[in-house]
């Protein structure tokens, strides 16, 4: 089963390839295959585009700008330098990619709308040094091309296009490798939680420069193909509308998928096209209403949709055929019904026309696959392997931490002593100070004072990353998984410092990297098993229930393979039956070696499996020993119940 699942997407590839190289010989008209050759064009910018815009979740309005760079590169390296086809390509990718590492490293420290405006200064910069360096671009004039040489023939019509279809073939390989790789799955994480990211080892701010860069040299190629197909280049084709375009083809075609940018890329060439021809679009606006009106119909048998989610793109879909045929002519109203088209599709398609199809007929993408990757599961002992062996002593000394907001002491001077192999308890009512001190062991906060020592070395000014992979994971008081990735894709992103294949290993897929791949999904099809979710390992993590997702964040924790696990209230909203569940994992994590230090509210809990408590109150630590003795304590009874007449419960 798993074999045909994986043949059927090379079959469908193969047969679009076949298709491709096919269509110049049964299509005559040299329009048309200059559409569709500008189409793959756009498609090559639109899968490196994807990986900015829907997997690391950054906006970009800069991509018309690389784009224009990859194109003057070619212009400017034939036209000025009578340089060969490969030499030509070679450049505009890596000058490109070059010009996005320039715009990423400073630009990326931004994010939301302040990054688009970045990005979108860095297009119009772009546009004018074009159109000013005349020396070099000739500017307003622009530089006319002819069809390149190839290995000393000078390509046709017919075979440009050709060299276009196998680059983006290899394209759309190259990117669904590296998207489907340790690579992909830590662009992902960036979207879904960059916290938990940097506290699993992946470096938000690395990576999302590496997509950046990634995404820039796809740009450039793209642009140094474009050069050649229209045979002229001047400064007014890279503007700002072409951004947005580009933009807009990734959320309706669907972002997150190769077959989306392809749609996208299609819709952006052929609906303005499309809006020129009164009579092509009568026809394809009642196609479209037939095709809403059923569609509609079936998600309401099967109950996807309710009634009043379908009535407005049906009505909507019937009344724009209606309207086709009472225009007499398209002039006027082409930019309206453009704009009320993308509308439509943004709002109320917001996975993309792609997504909803998936989503509609209950597709599954490459998870399913995955998650019947491994066959023989690794035992506990070999997923859990940091500690084992090593007991006694100090693990983690903390003396003076001060952390301090303004004039607000989160931590008033705290020491914490952690010993090795033991589970410690940080308790205290809500507001003491016990996540604060969670995210300063982990670099999310830098103390205002104080010193902070795991086996010797200190962590104080270290990145959460850094202190990641040194051995110390954690979970998190509110839960942060990465909520689009499937249980099993959660536990690899925790295994991403298992990995030593670089970019080139992951595309051409190295023998190192196939053997990495194996061996880290194995290991964590064993972490799944080991909190008792294997059998979900292909399910979104949004999907599980709350319980299942808190075991899922100890399993991606543990695929750090930490000396020292940090869990941030793993009990809250629990079930008692759930609770017991814990119970169980967190001892048996200690008995593998891994030293723990438990938050929680559940004082059963901390009393029943930790050997030390600390218990801090208003940021400073009010008592610590062993469970008996803090629980008696009167300046705990009366930190929890405002009163000595009682113990906490």
């Amino acid at each position: 089963m798993a074999l045909a699942r994986s043949r059927s997407p090379l079959l469908g590839a193969v047969v679009g390839l076949a298709v491709l190289l096919a269509f110049p010989l049964v299509v005559e008209n040299a329009y048309y295959i200059h559409l569709l050759e500008t189409i793959m064009i756009y498609a090559i910018l639109l899968f490196g585009l994807d990986i900015v815009v829907g997997y690391t979740g950054q906006v970009s309005l800069g991509h018309a700008g690389l784009f224009g760079i990859g194109a003057y590169v070619a212009g400017v390296f034939v036209a000025k330098l009578g340089a060969p086809l490969i030499v030509t390509g070679i450049a505009a990718v890596g000058i490109t990619a070059f010009f996005g590492a320039v715009l990423a490293l400073p630009a990326l420290r931004v994010t939301g709308p302040y990054l688009a405006m970045v990005t979108l200064a860095f297009g119009t910069i772009i546009q004018i040094l074009i159109n000013e360096m005349t020396f070099l671009t000739e500017g307003p004039l622009g530089i006319k091309l002819a069809k390149p040489l190839l290995l000393g023939h000078k390509l046709s019509e017919r075979e440009f296009f050709w060299l276009v279809a196998l680059l983006l073939a290899a394209s759309l390989l190259v990117v669904d490798r590296i998207l489907r790789s340790h690579l992909g799955r830590a662009f992902e994480a960036l979207r879904g939680s960059p916290i938990a990211s940097d506290c699993m080892g992946v470096s938000v701010y690395r990576y999302k420069v590496y997509a950046f860069v990634i995404s820039a040299g796809l740009a450039g190629l793209a642009g140094s193909l474009y050069a050649f197909s229209e045979q002229y280049i001047s400064p007014n084709t890279y503007n700002f509308e072409l951004t947005v375009l580009f933009l807009l083809a990734i959320i309706m075609g669907g972002r997150k998928t190769r077959s989306g940018a392809l749609l996208g890329a299609a819709i952006i060439v052929l609906l303005p096209k499309l809006l020129d021809d009164i009579e092509m679009f009568r026809w394809v606006s009642v196609s479209l209403a037939v095709l809403v009106t059923v569609g509609a119909g079936f998600l309401l048998q099967r109950r996807k949709v309710s009634p009043l989610r379908v009535l407005v793109p049906v009505v909507g879909s019937i009344a724009l055929a209606g309207v086709s045929f009472v225009l007499e002519t398209m002039t006027d109203w082409r930019l309206s019904i453009f704009g009320l088209i993308t509308l439509f599709v943004v709002y109320y398609l917001q996975d993309g026309i792609v997504g909803f199809v998936r989503g509609a007929l209950n597709l599954k993408g490459h998870a399913r696959v995955d998650a019947e990757a491994a066959r023989d599961l690794p035992s506990m002992g070999e997923v859990v392997t940091a500690g084992r062996g090593a007991v006694g002593g100090m693990m983690l000394n903390a003396g003076q931490v001060l952390m301090q907001f303004g004039g607000l002491k989160a931590l008033n001077d705290v020491d914490l002593v952690v010993e090795r192999g033991t589970i410690h308890g940080l308790i205290g009512p809500n507001g003491s100070g016990k996540s604060t001190m969670m995210n300063v062991l982990t670099g999310i906060y830098v103390p205002t004072s104080g010193s902070i020592e795991f086996e010797g070395q200190s962590l104080v000014g270290r990145s959460s990353a850094s202190i990641a992979l040194s051995g110390i994971a954690r979970t998190f008081q509110n839960v942060q998984l990465f909520g689009e990735m499937t249980a099993l894709q959660n536990v690899l992103v925790g295994l991403h410092h298992s990995f030593r294949s670089n970019l080139l290993d992951v595309a051409i897929h190295t023998p190192r990297y196939r053997r990495e791949r194996l061996t880290a999904t194995a290991r964590a099809h064993g972490l799944l098993q080991f909190v008792g979710l294997h059998a979900l390992a292909a399910e979104e993590a949004r999907n599980l229930p709350y319980g299942k997702q808190r075991l899922l964040e100890i399993a991606r924790a543990l695929a750090l393979n930490p000396r020292l696990l940090l869990l941030d209230e793993p009990a809250a909203g629990l079930t008692a039956p759930d609770i017991r569940e814990l119970i169980v994992i967190v001892r048996k994590i200690r008995e593998a070696g891994v030293t723990v230090i438990l938050i929680e509210h559940h004082m059963d809990v901390v009393m029943s499996i930790c050997d030390r408590v600390t218990v801090l109150d208003f940021g400073q630590k009010i008592a610590e020993g062993q469970p008996n003795e803090v629980q008696s304590d009167e300046k705990v009874i009366e930190a929890y119940l405002g009163s000595a007449e009682a113990v906490p419960a």
